[in-house]
């Protein structure tokens, strides 16, 4: 068993999970991938290749899909867990520099942001105001400056992971649960990164669900910043 776990959640990416799963076994690292009940051949195509895969039986969308990897995570002992995208938009080649820059520093959760060196995929001009909009609440709840709350390429050590198998919010978890473990005292860091973008597929998050997922994540995002903590 190595030290990092990669978790990928995968809902109906038939279209990228064979590209996603050759990358991962190129890496080297161990990996889990959580198919949320896909409707699609994600299944399938996952025992046809063999993978290390947990099939949900329902749709528990993105938090609950990750928060299987955490579970999974804590109960085989691994001190370290990544969330890796199924759309193939993560790179693992930059694992082992978020993994040397958490043990330099001590951090709890490191993210690979897009936009330090703003190279890459840097997503489109509207999510990028709502990741503008959601960094400046953190800074506000927090003090801390995050530069891209919303990248699913986060890498938790051993404390992040035991909170999380066991207090992981359901939608669109990525700023919620960054204010969660700031407001715990944990500390967050983050290193550049370069994203790519999908290449079939579609994104959870479509126009008809963004005026939700910016109301329902500014709500809880306070709520999570005025939460007492023990």
């Amino acid at each position: 068993m190595g030290e990092i776990l990669l978790i990928i959640p995968a809902y109906n990416e038939e279209a990228n999970i064979r590209t996603t799963l050759k990358m991962v076994r190129e890496s080297g690292f161990d990996y889990v991938i959580i198919n949320d009940g896909s409707i699609d051949r994600t299944k399938e195509i996952c025992q046809e290749l063999k993978a290390n895969v947990i099939n949900l039986p329902i749709n528990l969308g993105i938090g609950g899909a990750v928060q299987t990897g955490y579970r999974y995570a804590l109960k085989k002992g691994y001190p370290y867990a990544v969330q890796v995208d199924g759309d193939g938009q993560h790179d693992p080649e930059f694992l082992t520099k978020m993994m040397e820059h958490m043990k330099e520093t001590g951090a709890d959760m490191v993210i690979g942001s897009r936009f330090i060196e703003k190279t890459g995929f840097q997503s489109s001009a509207l999510r990028r105001v709502g990741i503008r909009f959601f960094s400046g609440l953190i800074r506000i709840l927090t003090g801390k400056r995050i530069t891209d709350p919303t990248s699913g390429l986060r890498l938790s050590g051993k404390r992040a992971i035991e909170l999380f198998a066991h207090d992981y919010p359901r939608d669109y978890p990525e700023p919620e649960t960054e204010v969660q473990l700031l407001k715990k005292g944990m500390k967050i860091e983050e290193i550049p990164v370069v994203m790519k973008d999908r290449k079939g597929g579609r994104s959870s998050i479509s126009m008809k669900k963004s005026v939700y997922y910016m109301v329902k994540v500014t709500l809880s995002m306070i709520l999570a910043g005025t939460r007492k903590y023990k």
